[in-house]
């Protein structure tokens, strides 16, 4: 099904975001045949910059980041016939209806009336601008064709986050409106629920009889980098948690869905954080653990401390490190806790959900067969492998009855061969086929926020006077071991 023509306006398009991410998935998706027919691509952003300068720029950000590796001479050249740039300033009503303008004489060569995509790869503050500049000029009135990206975060509270859904709603349908969170389109995000609700295996044991607690983590290796001006404001629990890995927890927690109908699915993710028990501020301390890396030694190489990074306070109290206790109030999951954890300048970089599942009721084999005895566990690995682990027991070979844990391994790339898209690529797909599934709605936004209020709020309001309190190239704080272990369980171990 070729999608309709369609002009693709980038605001923030000379921004690191689109050399990175957006211009290498928009070329991948032009060599996969996958781009309408009819398109172009507008950069806008408030630089100087000629068409000829800003080519170079994507295709040196094509070669380094492209899924296909670096780009034929032909391939680029019919690409970036596709690509211009418009200097503007974002808050200049010129701005807008110079791209009207350029909409309007490519209507006019393809004899069609195009879609419109507004992809805000901004800093945030513009959230509250773009979409009403862009109303101002009559570019958000057709629902179906015209259609707004935004970029995390959404808010940085839940105060900030509704009067941002607020502002975009006044200017666009919700129908228009694609939140992008690029965990969504991981290959192995998506095919949590492909494995739980394409497989009569696993989904019937996929609650609180069978599972004892689940945990995700969201681990890596890199500190803030030239983030720190970001960052230093924002920490772990706004930054990952309440986007990234609240999304895990709904896949893996949600009912399963009628059909495969975008409201449908995003209804049943809703249903989640609903369920989530509140976390009263008193209980704080209990369910929540915060964290700040200090210097530390990582693959042998000296890293210094987060309050030595760059546009960072010396005496910054922001976490770089957040573990939660989390618990869904249904009939599922009652009494199921799920354990969430994300740092920076951790040991390794991994992201995964596993669930552990509930010890035999009886062990009727001798104690000397299952000295090395642990319940099964499924592991679903996002990355760097993008898998599926399942531990369980099996025999020794030999006259005795010995025990040990094994594992079946299924790997995506082993089984099909072909590399996974970017997680962009899925996304811009999306878009352009007006597929709205993998993206967030303003109640879910919000609900999450809603949760981590009470977490942000205490934290506000207590500085710690502990950090840093783990050191770069470690797992974390002791804390946070602490939090599982008081209820005798433990975070997957990592070799």
């Amino acid at each position: 099904m070729d999608i309709f023509p369609t002009i693709i306006m980038i605001f923030g398009g000379a921004g690191d975001l689109t050399w990175r991410k957006l211009m290498p998935s928009l070329f991948d998706l032009y060599r996969d045949g996958r781009m309408p027919h009819r398109f172009a691509i507008i950069a806008v952003d408030r630089v100087p910059m000629r068409d000829v300068a800003l080519h170079k720029h994507f295709l040196d950000g094509v070669k380094r980041f492209s899924r296909n590796g670096k780009a034929k001479g032909t391939d680029w050249n019919d690409f970036a016939r596709h690509v211009t740039y418009q200097q503007g300033d974002f808050k200049d009503p010129a701005t807008y209806s110079n791209l009207k303008t350029r909409c309007t004489h490519l209507d006019q060569e393809w004899k069609v009336k195009a879609g419109h995509i507004f992809h805000l790869a901004t800093p945030p503050v513009m959230i509250g601008v773009i979409p009403r500049m862009l109303a101002g000029a009559g570019l958000n009135r057709n629902r179906v064709r015209d259609r707004i990206v935004v970029e995390k975060p959404i808010g940085h509270d839940l105060d900030s986050a509704r009067e941002l859904n607020r502002v975009l709603t006044v200017s666009f349908h919700e129908s228009q409106i694609f939140r992008i969170d690029h965990y969504l389109g991981k290959e192995t995000v998506q095919n949590i629920l492909a494995f739980r609700f394409a497989n009569p295996l696993f989904e019937p044991i996929w609650n609180r009889r069978y599972v004892d607690y689940v945990t995700i983590t969201v681990a890596e290796e890199v500190g803030v980098g030239h983030r720190g001006g970001y960052y230093d404001h924002a920490g772990a629990l706004r930054d990952m948690v309440q986007n990234h890995l609240m999304q895990l927890l709904c896949l893996v927690a949600m009912e399963p869905m009628v059909s495969f109908n975008a409201d449908e699915i995003r209804n049943k993710k809703v249903d989640v954080l609903h369920a989530l028990r509140p976390i009263p501020r008193g209980a704080v301390q209990q369910c929540a653990v915060r964290g700040q890396y200090g210097r530390g030694k990582l693959h042998g190489k000296k890293m210094r401390g987060y309050r030595q990074e760059g546009d960072v306070s010396t005496h910054s109290p922001t976490e770089t490190f957040a573990a939660l206790k989390l618990f869904v109030d249904n009939w599922r999951w009652q009494g199921v806790p799920f354990y969430l954890r994300t740092g920076k300048r951790l040991s390794c970089q991994f992201s995964e959900v596993a669930i552990q599942f509930r010890t035999v009721p009886h062990r009727s084999f001798p104690a000397e067969s299952s000295r090395d005895w642990h319940p099964s566990r499924l592991v679903l690995s996002i990355q760097p492998e993008e898998g599926i682990v399942l531990g369980f027991q099996a025999k020794y070979p030999g006259p005795k009855m010995l025990l040990r844990p094994v594992e079946m391994r299924f790997g995506y790339q082993e089984s099909f061969a072909v590399p996974s898209p970017d997680a962009y690529e899925t996304l811009l797909w999306d878009v352009m086929n007006n597929d709205p599934t993998l993206f967030m709605r303003a109640d879910q936004v919000e609900a999450a926020w809603q949760i981590l209020m009470p977490v942000l709020e205490v934290w506000a309001n207590t500085r710690p006077r502990h950090f840093p309190n783990y050191a770069a190239g470690s797992w974390g704080p002791k804390a946070a071991d602490e939090l599982v272990a008081r209820d005798g369980h433990e975070w997957r171990p990592i070799a």
